[in-house]
């Protein structure tokens, strides 16, 4: 009889799910506590500004090194030692007794906290034929979401119980209770006990040379800013991530000057907005295998999917307004616009593995990642100057209508930069 095929391909995508919520709820904790922080510290809105800088520009060199690293040593040593060093820098902040405790933490955090995606990203092209690769990194990057759901429903209690500082160290040692399971569970698919041979003939599909692509060298990032394909990927996480950031370190800001919401009572609602992307996130890589099992090219799949992401994102123009009748209709409609983005997020990196020869997936990860931070950097210092100048005029809204629309147009003219660079699909070869 006929051996069915294993799927244990799927259990390593559970676990690079479950590094990518740790990832994002160790990150998140400082927004929740932006309230008592800000009272404790006397902070700014351009302190905080610069304290979530000082996280995205280590986060950015953080990448610049981490994607070569992990190409360099392997998936499985590259993630353990990215999660040590992001857990121990998270717990690290209950240490802090001054703002610029808070820069330098933060950007420990920023520094190790890299490793996560272009680790991920590379397990994904090692793990998963193309086909695949965008459900599987859907599937993953919910992790961010789940994080982010997490984060509000678990955070202020545990600072409103213990206090701040457990706050921090509670959710930074949970790090090290994965590395357990990914120690036990992680390896070479090629000589895992648990893939068999149907299975590893069905992540090898796309290959017709498959010794020769493992043993295709790395190629340096300097090499890499010779293709189009890269600057494709760069400049859409450049403009791309940088709204992201928004939603993760602003959010519950907005809701305080908007509904005098803060502490326990924004749970339900960070929750629910990360909740929806969530959703999106899954639909991202869903979308584009339906057009893919259709017939369509896996590129030309890929794009009109990341098109329609786009547009979905362009109703959070309407937030103020729609929140101006009910504050839940504004929350809905920035979960769309969450939604959208973790939608395009898992396409825009599985571009990535579509593009380059896995060898250096990790690397144009890394470059595309640090182009994302350096983009959340300006629109931190943006947020923090305009947030303190309509503060002090008592009109904070329209600072946050300005970054609305910012929010709303971003996806669109990435979608097109993307397309004039990319329009077509053609693999790079070492």
């Amino acid at each position: 009889m006929k051996n069915s095929k294993s799927s244990y391909r799927w259990t390593i995508c559970g676990l690079i799910f479950f590094a990518t919520t740790i990832n994002y709820l160790d990150r998140a904790v400082i927004s929740l506590l932006k309230g008592p922080l800000e009272q404790e510290f006397n902070w700014s809105e351009s302190d905080y500004a610069n304290i979530v800088i000082a996280f995205q520009l280590s986060y950015a060199v953080g990448l610049l090194l981490m994607g070569p690293l992990v190409d360099k040593i392997g998936t499985k040593m590259g993630y353990a030692l990215a999660i040590i060093g992001w857990s121990i820098a998270a717990g690290g902040h209950a240490l802090v007794s001054s703002t610029l405790g808070f820069i330098v933490a933060r950007a420990a955090l920023g520094i190790t906290e890299a490793g996560n995606f272009p680790a991920a990203i590379k397990t994904v092209a090692e793990w998963f034929p193309k086909k695949e690769r965008a459900l599987a990194t859907g599937l993953f990057n919910s992790g961010a979401n789940v994080g982010a759901i997490l984060a509000p429903l678990t955070v202020p209690y545990i600072a409103a119980e213990w206090g701040w500082k457990w706050a921090f160290i509670i959710t930074g040692a949970t790090g090290l209770v994965w590395l357990f399971f990914w120690f036990r569970g992680y390896g070479n698919p090629a000589t895992h006990p648990k893939v068999n041979k149907e299975e590893l003939a069905f992540i090898n599909s796309d290959s017709v040379e498959i010794d020769q692509a493992s043993q295709e060298p790395a190629l340096s990032w300097f090499s890499l800013l010779g293709f189009r394909q890269t600057w494709a990927f760069v400049l859409g996480k450049f403009l791309t991530d940088p709204i992201w950031w928004f939603y993760l370190f602003w959010l519950p800001s907005f809701l305080k000057a908007e509904y005098q919401m803060e502490n326990t009572a924004i749970a339900l609602p960070v929750a629910l907005v990360y909740l929806m992307s969530t959703a999106g996130s899954v639909v991202g890589g869903w979308l584009p295998l339906q057009f893919i099992k259709s017939g369509w090219p896996v590129f030309r799949s890929r794009k009109t999917a990341m098109f329609i992401y786009a547009l979905g994102a362009v109703p959070v123009m309407a937030a103020q307004w729609l929140g101006s009748i009910n504050m839940w209709y504004a929350v809905l409609i920035i979960g769309l616009a969450t939604a959208a983005h973790q939608a395009w997020s898992a396409n825009i990196f599985t571009t990535v593995s579509d593009m380059f020869p896995k060898s250096s997936v990790a690397s144009v990860t890394g470059l595309g990642g640090m182009a994302g931070a350096l983009g959340g950097m300006l629109i931190a210092k943006m947020a923090g100057l305009l947030f303190d100048h309509y503060k002090a005029l008592g009109k904070i809204e329209l600072g946050y209508f300005i970054l609305f629309m910012v929010c709303a147009v971003a996806y669109l003219i990435a979608w097109s930069i993307m397309h004039l660079l990319v329009p077509r699909m053609k693999e790079i070869k070492v």
